[in-house]
């Protein structure tokens, strides 16, 4: 059947008619929604007062307080090996034997060298005194003009070439004994006893193996001599929280071979130079190393075991405090920057973003800037800018450091949708 144009023209009215009311709707719904302000939905909680501990955490190792590394200092094999890792010695104990069988050759050649330097020296004093005593008669003889100036000469020299010849061996019998006590204490380093009480933390040699050493270069390491009953922390610390560490600071210290167990220290030393990994590259890393003694410290520790320190580096009471996460930067609007005589463009423009809080009042949020104290992993302390009972937002983290502004409406949500915020470590 065919359209007739009078249906054709009625159809395109009815078309017309239907898209104008979608663009007055359209039109409506714009200008609805232009003159209704959105409520950002938000948590708040009210300022209190606490008390606010702040912490540095550092990771390390677990390390004897005392421990001496037992080197050689003469080369040779082990022949005796008296102990075992983990077994306790005391001071003065035996531990190892290096054959001494060169040493001993060396000691019996250079005390033959020593006897014979003496003998020299005995031979050469006995033609001193015989050279004296001619010179003396010489001299004698020729005051009284017994004899010729060439006798006299000729006594005198023979004196001094005497002289010359006992302080030669003389010299010699110095020089064999200093060769001979080299010699014995080369012979007494084959022979290893224990510098201290404490338990062999580590052996690293057996009995047969060779060592080497020598008084010119460190020898080889043979065992570690360690006291496990006075036991400390090593934990490396960044330059940006060294400065917060001071001696005697209290310490928390968690083992990750040991659960259920907190152990409490105390920093006692703190290292002056800087320890630098990466040097030159991106993933340049700078700590200071700190030492941490163990109070509590029991023979279940074991040098190298992994923990985890948090030093408490200052406390402060019944102080104004906020939960981390409300505090935000913000940059100065331009009206405030002129009012300074600073422009955001102009490289005169050199004061830092200010640290605010939104203040929550009658549905609205207003900023309050703040200054900041000291914080721990939850709250922060508020020097400055807040006082207690006041009604903040604290979260959720994109309406505090993207949607809200001074001013904005706000819908503050209860119940199921409290926001929690774990502080990254």
């Amino acid at each position: 059947m065919a359209i007739t144009p009078k249906q054709k023209k009625k159809r395109k009215i009815i078309i017309l008619s239907i898209i104008g009311l979608v663009i007055i709707a359209i039109t409506i719904f714009v200008i609805y929604g232009r003159n209704k302000e959105v409520e950002i939905p938000v948590q708040t909680e009210k300022v209190k007062r606490n008390t606010i501990t702040q912490t540095v955490t550092a990771s390390g190792k677990i390390q004897p307080e005392l421990q001496v590394k037992i080197t050689a200092e003469v080369s040779g094999e082990i022949t005796q090996l008296t102990v075992k890792e983990g077994q306790p010695v005391k001071i003065g104990e035996l531990l190892i034997r290096i054959k001494p069988d060169q040493y001993q050759a060396q000691v019996d050649r250079v005390t033959a060298q020593l006897q014979s330097a003496k003998s020299s020296l005995a031979l050469q004093k006995a033609t001193l005194n015989k050279a004296e005593s001619e010179f003396k008669r010489a001299k004698e003889l020729y005051e009284k003009n017994l004899s010729s100036e060439q006798e006299f000469i000729s006594a005198n020299t023979s004196k001094q070439i005497a002289i010359s010849q006992y302080e030669s061996a003389l010299s010699g019998v110095k020089q064999a004994q200093a060769t001979l006590k080299d010699a014995n204490e080369n012979l007494f380093k084959t022979t290893i006893y224990s510098p201290m009480t404490g338990v062999i933390s580590s052996l690293k040699m057996q009995k047969g193996e060779r060592v080497s050493g020598s008084g010119f270069m460190q020898g080889t390491e043979i065992m570690t001599v360690a006291d496990l009953s006075s036991m400390e922390a090593r934990v490396d610390v960044g330059e940006n929280d060294i400065v917060l560490i001071a001696i005697g600071d209290t310490t928390k210290i968690e083992i990750d071979a040991i659960s259920n167990v907190n152990f409490i220290g105390t920093v006692y030393e703190i290292a002056n130079t800087a320890k630098t990994k990466g040097l030159g590259t991106q993933e340049e890393v700078t700590n200071f190393e700190v030492k941490i003694r163990i109070n509590n410290s029991n023979l279940s520790l074991r040098p190298g075991m992994s923990m985890t320190a948090e030093i408490m580096t200052e406390t402060r009471l019944n102080v104004i405090t906020a939960p981390i996460q409300s505090v935000t930067s913000r940059k100065k609007k331009a009206k405030e920057n002129a009012e300074e005589g600073n422009s955001n463009d102009s490289p005169k423009d050199k004061t830092k973003p200010k640290e605010i809080v939104f203040v929550v009042k009658d549905g609205k949020v207003s900023t309050a800037e703040v200054t900041r104290g000291i914080s721990d992993d939850e709250k922060v302390e508020i020097i400055s800018g807040l006082k207690e009972g006041t009604e903040i937002v604290i979260g959720s983290f994109k309406a505090i450091n993207k949607e809200l502004e001074d001013g904005s409406k706000v819908k503050v949500e209860t119940g199921s949708k409290k926001f929690e915020m774990k502080k990254e470590k």
